[in-house]
C-alpha cells in the first residue's frame, strides 16, 4: 500500500510539472511516458544573411515563445558549381555559416533545451541549385546524371549532419517535400529520392531526436514506415491523413496537430481543441507542433497564442 501511494504521488507530481524541464519533457514523450503537458515547438523562416543574425533571431524566438525544442531553420545555400548545376563535388562543409550559427545557438541555450538542425533533402537541394523544371528534365532525360548529382549532395549533407551533431544538436530535422503526387510519382520518389533521404538518417543513428518532416500523401506515406527516425512530423490539415491512421502504421513519436496554413486565424480555444484532438489520436508518444512553418508575417501576439494555449 505504501509503495502504491508513493507511485501515485510521483505520477501526480510529474503530471503537474514538478521538476520537468524541456529536455525531460521531450525525453518522456519520446518514450511514451507521462508528461505535465505535451512538448511543443513551432517555427518560421527568418531569411537572414549572416550566422550571427540567424543565431540571434533563433535565440530571441526561443526566449520569447519558450519552445521545448529549438528547430533551427536553414536558409544558407548549397555551394553552386562553376559549370552545370549537376556537375558537383563532395563538400566537406557545405554550410559553414549554418555550423557557425549552430555553435552560437548551442552557447546561447547553455544545454537547457534540445535543438535540431534542419536539412532539406537532396532532391530539394538540387531544385534550389537549378529549378524544379530543370531537375525533372534531367531526371527524365539523363537519369544517371541525376542520380550521380543526388549522391554527391547526399554525401555532402551527411558530412553536414555529423558536424551539426558535433556542435551539440540533438538530431536533424530532415525535410522531405517531394513525397507526394504533386511533386513526384511514388515510383519516382522511391527511385530518385527515398534512398538518399534514408542514407542521411542512417548516417546519424546515435541522435536521440531525429525528426522526419514529410510533405506527403496517403499513397506515399507507407514508404517511410521503416525510416530510422525518432519522430514523424507532417501536416494533418494539408494532407487530410488522420493522426490515428498514422499511429496505426508508425510506432515513432508523432509531432503535429496545429494548422499551420490558417495559424494566424486560430484563437487560443481553437489551438487547444487541435491539441486535445491530436494528442488523443497520437497517444502518449506525442509532441505538439504545426505541420510545417507558420507564416513568416505572423505577429508576436499571434505567435504567443500557441505557448499560451498549452501553458508554456
Amino acid at each position: 500500500m505504501l509503495r502504491r501511494n508513493f507511485l501515485l504521488g510521483t505520477a501526480v507530481s510529474v503530471l503537474r510539472g514538478a521538476a520537468l524541464n524541456p529536455k525531460e519533457r521531450v525525453g518522456r514523450a519520446l518514450q511514451g511516458r507521462d508528461v505535465d503537458r505535451p512538448p511543443f515547438s513551432f517555427w518560421h523562416h527568418f531569411g537572414l544573411k549572416t550566422a550571427e543574425d540567424h543565431a540571434r533571431a533563433t535565440l530571441d524566438f526561443y526566449r520569447k515563445y519558450h519552445t521545448d525544442i529549438v528547430k533551427v531553420m536553414s536558409d544558407f545555400p548549397y555551394p553552386r558549381p562553376a559549370g552545370k548545376w549537376y556537375e558537383l563535388k563532395v563538400e566537406s562543409n557545405p554550410f559553414p555559416a549554418q555550423i557557425r550559427a549552430l555553435e552560437l545557438i548551442r552557447s546561447g541555450l547553455n544545454g537547457q533545451t534540445d535543438f535540431v538542425e534542419t536539412i532539406f533533402n537532396p532532391f530539394n537541394v538540387a531544385e534550389k541549385l537549378s529549378s524544379p523544371e530543370e531537375v525533372r528534365r534531367l531526371k527524365d532525360q539523363k537519369p544517371q546524371a541525376m542520380l550521380d548529382a543526388l549522391d554527391v549532395i547526399t554525401q555532402s549533407e551527411i558530412r553536414h549532419a555529423r558536424r551539426a551533431l558535433e556542435t551539440g544538436a540533438s538530431g536533424i530535422f530532415l525535410a522531405v517535400a517531394n513525397a507526394n503526387s504533386a511533386a513526384l510519382s511514388r515510383e519516382d520518389y522511391v527511385r530518385f529520392s527515398a534512398p538518399f533521404d534514408r542514407r542521411i538518417l542512417d548516417a546519424v543513428p546515435g541522435a536521440r531526436l531525429n525528426i522526419l518532416h514529410l510533405h506527403t500523401d496517403r499513397d506515399q506515406l507507407p514508404v517511410f514506415r521503416d525510416f530510422p527516425a525518432a519522430v514523424i512530423n507532417y501536416s494533418l490539415h494539408v494532407t487530410g491523413i488522420p493522426i490515428a491512421e498514422v499511429r496505426r502504421d508508425f510506432s515513432m513519436a508523432i509531432m503535429g496537430g496545429v494548422d499551420e496554413v490558417n495559424y494566424r486565424k486560430l484563437g487560443k480555444t481553437e489551438i487547444q481543441a487541435q491539441w486535445k484532438s491530436a494528442a488523443a489520436a497520437a497517444g502518449s508518444k506525442f509532441l505538439l507542433s504545426p505541420g510545417c512553418s507558420v507564416p513568416n508575417d505572423s505577429t508576436p501576439a499571434e505567435l504567443l497564442r500557441l505557448p499560451s494555449a498549452i501553458g508554456a
